[in-house]
């Protein structure tokens, strides 16, 4: 099953991504500037999945990626691929699993990791 993961960029902005199974990202959203936006698109794409429009390129240095469109916006864009095969690949993974994935919020966290200085105060003490 996958997962879209909401996370709050430096700038205070929103993003997703949806990751496979496995862990790997699929594809990552256009930046939103409200959480609600967010959730809004990820909502629309699990119940309304075939509306969407997914169109395969070649990329720079001669990977494949695809972006998910609505009306013209882009508004995903998928990680890079060595093959087409393996794009594929990606793409059947949407289908098999968006409609069910969870959706996991990491925006409301500063930062998963304790801060610096707290880390080296604690070692430098024992």
């Amino acid at each position: 099953m996958g997962a879209f993961v909401i996370s709050k960029r430096v700038n205070g902005a929103y993003k997703f991504i949806f990751a496979s199974r496995k862990g790997k990202t699929i594809f990552t959203s256009l930046t939103c500037k409200q959480k609600s936006d967010c959730e809004e698109m990820i909502q629309a794409f699990q119940t309304q999945w075939e509306r969407f429009t997914l169109t395969q390129s070649k990329a720079s240095g001669g990977k494949f990626i695809f972006r998910v469109t609505k009306d013209g916006l882009v508004l995903a864009t998928s990680r890079k691929y060595t093959t087409e095969r393996l794009l594929q690949k990606g793409i059947e993974e949407i289908a098999r699993s968006i409609a069910k994935a969870e959706v996991l919020d990491f925006s409301d966290q500063d930062t998963i990791f304790p801060d610096a200085a707290m880390v080296f105060a604690e070692n430098e003490t024992q």
